[in-house]
């Protein structure tokens, strides 16, 4: 006669098992529902080394878009706070007065900033302008969770088709100014690399800068002058204009440039001049750096990463060591229309491989796709923590 199976309490799973179930988990809401099962498992569950969940994406309304499952989350942030752009889990926050500053919403930790829009208004000649800035882009040499160094330079576009650099240790701003006041300079893009500052101008010129001691300019160069052969052949029709935007984004150890082509199907009567965009193709190019003169150079894979690419963030992880993530792979959104059209940021979202070169839906087939959402929040990448 067999002896009667013997089942102890979920409670006392193994720890070493609860880690494998929560690294197959990558949602960090599905994290969460996890550790609350009971007080054993969030115990042990939080001596698990995880890998980071898949991002979240802010939509226009103030809440979050937790990819790929669908579900919508929110946040508790200060009163009257309108999300620009993020850098990694640090949200780029403004009020109405003008005041911005980062914010990890995990820890409540805060790093005060310049005001960045008084900054740009202070470049203008005329103040009765019509031009004001639509989008800011944030960047770091180092991650803010792991240096004392405080470093931030920022990017503002306005829709007058200039741009403004401004250099800070904040909340002091050490240095800014307007392309439209130097030539050479259409600022498209900004990063970080070796911790060194980089900008890519008009169509794939890349610049160096270098900074003082008091974090100023003290010098800036054209290191890459001439696209070369970049491609770029799509043509254009009657009712269809071709549009590209470029990225500037470290990914691997690499400098790397990503060209976005869209296809714009021509629509006169319509109130919002981006509905019917749509990205059609994307390049991805190296500065080879170690070469005289340095050039850009064709990429065909991303050396196992996953690129998160956006005008307010981008991020490069390796796919391996996070979980859901797909190895050299560009994830990619609708974040380029004005504020004004508050678009949904999945109306031109997906997955682009870079090695075979083919697009596949952000979100799966059953996840719920959310309305048109309206709103001042500028649609970002957002990172959350390994657990909360």
């Amino acid at each position: 006669m067999m002896d009667t199976a013997q089942y102890g309490p979920w409670s006392d799973l193994p720890p070493e098992l609860l880690g494998l179930a929560l690294k197959r988990l990558p949602s960090l809401a599905d994290r969460v529902r996890l550790r609350a099962v009971c007080c054993p498992w969030r115990s042990n569950s939080m001596l698990q080394p995880l890998p980071l969940p898949f991002p979240w994406l802010t939509l226009p309304d103030g809440t979050f878009l937790s990819i790929p499952s669908g579900e919508i989350h929110r946040i508790s942030l200060p009163e009257g706070a309108c999300c620009q752009g993020s850098i990694g889990n640090w949200l780029f926050l403004m009020h109405n007065d003008d005041v911005c500053y980062l914010m990890n919403p995990f820890s409540n930790t805060r790093l005060e900033l310049p005001k960045l829009a008084k900054v740009w208004k202070r470049e203008i000649f005329d103040p009765d302008s019509r031009f004001s800035p639509i989008f800011y882009k944030l960047v770091v040499p180092f991650p803010l969770d792991s240096s004392s160094c405080s470093l931030v330079a920022a990017l503002i576009m306005d829709n007058g088709n200039c741009g403004t650099l401004c250099i800070s240790k904040p909340p002091i701003v050490t240095e800014s100014f307007k392309d439209d006041e130097h030539p050479v300079l259409e600022l498209e893009d900004v990063s970080f690399f070796d911790g060194k500052l980089y900008a890519l101008c008009g169509f794939a010129q890349l610049f160096i800068f270098e900074l003082d001691k008091d974090l100023g300019i003290s010098f800036m160069k054209c290191i890459i002058h001439s696209p070369g052969d970049l491609g770029g052949t799509l043509q254009s029709s009657l009712r269809v204009v071709w549009m590209i935007r470029q990225y500037l984004v470290e990914c691997g150890g690499r400098l790397l440039m990503v060209i976005r082509w869209f296809r714009s199907m021509a629509h006169p009567t319509s109130d919002d001049c981006f509905e019917h965009d749509r990205t059609i193709e994307l390049e991805v190019f190296e500065a080879d750096l170690r070469t005289e003169p340095v050039g850009w150079r064709t990429v065909s894979d991303l050396d196992g990463h996953a690129l998160f690419l956006g005008q307010h963030s981008c991020k490069s992880l390796r796919a391996g060591e996070c979980t859901g993530y797909q190895e050299d792979c560009i994830y990619f959104m609708c974040d380029y229309p004005w504020p004004k059209y508050s678009a949904n940021p999945l109306r031109d979202a997906g997955v682009y491989n870079v090695r075979n070169e083919t697009f596949m839906p952000l979100m799966s087939g059953t996840a719920a796709v959310p309305p048109r959402h309206a709103g001042q929040w500028r649609p970002t990448w957002f990172f959350p923590p390994e657990a909360v």
